[in-house]
């Protein structure tokens, strides 16, 4: 199976910069697409960035501008990396792996607070 370890997360003012990383292990040959997830208190998890094995990116019009998700082949590290950064990005920020053989794969977040 895949397993995915998020790091990077923190307290940062608005207006400043984040990279977050997930570290990939097990079978990446199976790994079609990941994904950067956040999910804020009494909020529905969002999909944020998304990186296809081709390199094809979609972000969220939230973040589209601040935003850029980037790997390192093959499928070693995920990055998210994170600029302008707003109180309203404040969330658990959860990386996430689709395959083609064990379905869906989460890490267990970082937290990002943004203060304003």
């Amino acid at each position: 199976q895949v397993q995915l370890v998020e790091s990077g997360g923190g307290l940062v003012q608005a207006g400043g910069s984040l990279r977050l990383s997930c570290a990939v292990s097990g079978s990446r040959f199976s790994i079609e697409a990941m994904g950067w997830y956040r999910q804020a208190p009494r909020k529905q998890r969002e999909l944020v960035a998304s990186i296809t094995t081709d390199g094809t990116t979609n972000y969220s019009d939230s973040v589209k501008g601040r935003f850029t998700i980037s790997r390192d082949i093959p499928w070693n590290t995920v990055y998210l990396r994170m600029n302008s950064l707003k109180p309203e990005d404040t969330a658990i920020y959860y990386c996430a792996a689709d395959t083609t053989i064990y379905g869906r794969a989460w890490g267990r977040g970082t937290q990002v607070t943004v203060s304003s």
